[in-house]
């Protein structure tokens, strides 16, 4: 069996940055369920199939087999065994890619796929609702979050950083948008697991984050 670690948590909060330190730490896989989409799409394309042909999709599925490996400390994504990293970032495979992930059967490949890995692997996860709907059983459950105030002014110091023009009160008021909506939506809402551990980043750095979560794990 793996040992899984789920971190969950709002937009915004580091959660992907921090999990991925995490992993890199521990030796732990980060599943990039983005990577995992693309190898699905990589999947379709190969065998000539158009994204709006969805009974085709839903039927390739069934003989899909996407993984995520680490070799020299670089992921690496595997499709049926063979390496497909390479053609991941491809603009036919990031349009296909959009177009299906919102086809349900496809998100529950991916879904199994995820639960597959983490049977197998040490992983750890990020998203809205890994510890209550993905991995219920992780080892190792954090809801990661920090102020409105806080998160959207990381995101203003990111523009701002990039040349951007941008305004922190707009910012702040799309992340509180954005909240309401994860929370209040109908399939598996944003929430805190009962047996998550709540961490509230606004006034810790990257590296004491990485530290408290760290110290949960074995």
């Amino acid at each position: 069996m793996g040992y899984n670690v789920a971190i969950d948590g709002p937009a915004g909060a580091g959660k992907s940055t921090i999990a991925k330190l995490v992993a890199e730490e521990k030796g732990y896989i980060y599943v990039d369920t983005g990577a995992m989409y693309r190898g699905l799409a990589i999947h379709f394309l190969d065998k000539g199939i158009k994204a709006e042909e969805i009974e085709k999709v839903i039927e390739a599925c069934k003989d899909a087999d996407v993984k995520i490996r680490y070799e020299d400390g670089v992921q690496q994504v595997y499709l049926n065994g063979t390496n497909i990293t390479g053609r991941l970032r491809d603009e036919a495979v990031g349009q296909m890619t959009s177009k299906c992930s919102v086809i349900p059967e496809v998100r529950e490949k991916l879904l199994d796929l995820q639960r597959e890995l983490a049977r197998t692997q040490d992983v750890i996860m990020d998203g809205r609702d890994i510890g209550t709907c993905v991995l219920p059983g992780a080892d190792v459950k954090v809801y990661l979050t920090a102020s409105a105030r806080t998160r959207a002014r990381r995101r203003y110091d990111e523009l701002i950083a990039k040349g951007e023009d941008c305004d922190l009160n707009e910012i702040e008021k799309d992340i509180e948008e954005r909240d309401e909506r994860d929370m209040n939506r109908q399939t598996a809402p944003l929430k805190q697991a009962e047996d998550a551990v709540l961490v509230d980043s606004s006034d810790m750095s990257i590296e004491e984050v990485v530290r408290v979560i760290v110290e949960l794990c074995k």
